[in-house]
């Protein structure tokens, strides 16, 4: 045991009032939820709540927990409220039970993503979530098991970071004659001169979210999305032409704008020839963006057919441009809080401290690297 004594603030109390306040401590302050009149939300306060969840995360939770409720309908279970050892069961059912799409059982990152999904629809409906620790111990244990044995399922599927390297590889092998050539050259480029995510590129507009600098470059208004805010990029001419985001977007304007499209969205979706598609329609009614803008998957599937084209090995999305930026800028020798402000990460991200930490440890800023080179002076110094 410690030496020292703690201090706790205290009030004095009188012996008469004891009794009350054993009576007090015995009375719960907070009614619980079953109980409480007052646990119910509007339908109004609902949709509140889920306007407050990003589209494609809605988008997986509502699948995730369409899959939990069908898998309680066979097993007999409630699926909302749900009891803490149902979600214990899901998991375990999860971890044991291959997919007919892949062969293979949901991976632990998948996992913790569903148990998430289940938490946040119980709140969004007005019920206390159910305690996953159980839930969490199954993936806990799931994920130690592949670990040992060296499966890629144990770790988290990121996007291979497309640098300016990638990009100069891939964009030689790009028509950019052409209007789709273009739009793709603009697209790979602008994710990363921004930093951004392919679900922040593709609600961009001309000339709305760019305003012309002196310099010749653009501030860009850009909402991160994870963040909820607004944010204003400064995005300078680039010194080699090729690579340069600002020169792309003005090649890809002026080609929208020979094919009479001047302001609106500013990446569109193209047909198989690389014209500008017409409207969707289904039944009749029109669907999709009526302006045409392409969706996050589709400029997703840009950057992974344009750098696939080259025979360069990775998992290629729209986030390659995000983490190419990092791995960029980590190159040029850029401090970590200025990479983290230009591409909209919060100050303590562990996101972009994990991607910064991949670079280094593989690049010049290794330590052991620093630490040789340090040394390899010394003893030019003392010879």
């Amino acid at each position: 045991m410690s030496d020292e004594l703690e201090v706790v603030d205290a009030e004095l109390v009188d012996d008469d009032h004891l009794p009350a306040l054993r009576n007090q401590a015995q009375t719960p302050a907070v009614p619980e939820p079953e109980d409480d009149p007052d646990a119910w939300l509007s339908d109004q306060a609902k949709e509140d709540v889920q306007a407050g969840i990003p589209e494609q995360t809605a988008a997986a939770y509502k699948g995730d927990m369409d899959r939990f409720a069908a898998w309680c309908a066979t097993v007999g279970r409630r699926p909302m409220p749900a009891a803490p050892q149902t979600v214990t069961e899901y998991m375990s059912y999860l971890k044991r039970t291959p997919r007919a799409r892949t062969g293979r059982p949901y991976g632990p990152a998948t996992m913790d993503r569903i148990i998430a999904s289940i938490r946040s629809s119980h709140r969004a409906a007005g019920h206390q979530p159910p305690d996953t620790m159980g839930a969490r111990k199954v993936v806990i244990g799931y994920r130690e098991q592949l670990s040992l044995a060296q499966d890629p399922a144990a770790q988290p599927k990121k996007a291979t970071p497309a640098d300016r390297t990638v990009l100069r590889i891939a964009l030689a092998e790009l028509d950019r004659t052409t209007l789709s050539g273009k739009r793709d050259a603009a697209l790979m480029l602008l994710g990363h001169a921004l930093a951004s995510r392919g679900s922040e590129l593709v609600p961009l507009n001309w000339p709305g979210s760019f305003k012309e600098q002196p310099d010749g470059g653009f501030k860009v208004s850009v909402y991160r999305k994870k963040r909820k805010l607004w944010q204003t990029v400064d995005v300078p001419l680039d010194p080699e032409p090729e690579l340069c985001a600002v020169r792309a977007v003005r090649a890809l304007v002026a080609a929208l704008a020979e094919n009479d499209h001047h302001q609106g969205g500013l990446f569109l979706r193209m047909d198989r020839w690389g014209y500008l598609a017409p409207p969707m329609r289904r039944h009749g009614k029109p669907i999709g963006d009526t302006e045409g803008r392409m969706t996050t998957e589709a400029a997703s599937e840009i950057v992974q057919r344009s750098i696939e084209r080259t025979g360069l090995p990775g998992r290629w999305r729209s986030h390659s441009s995000r983490r190419g930026f990092v791995k960029s800028a980590r190159q040029a020798g850029v401090d970590i809080v200025q990479i983290g402000r230009h591409g909209g990460w919060d100050d303590k991200s562990k996101a972009l401290i994990g991607y910064v930490d991949e670079e280094d440890a593989a690049g010049d800023n290794n330590p052991l690297a620093q630490i040789g080179r340090k040394a390899t002076a010394r003893d030019q110094d003392d010879d």
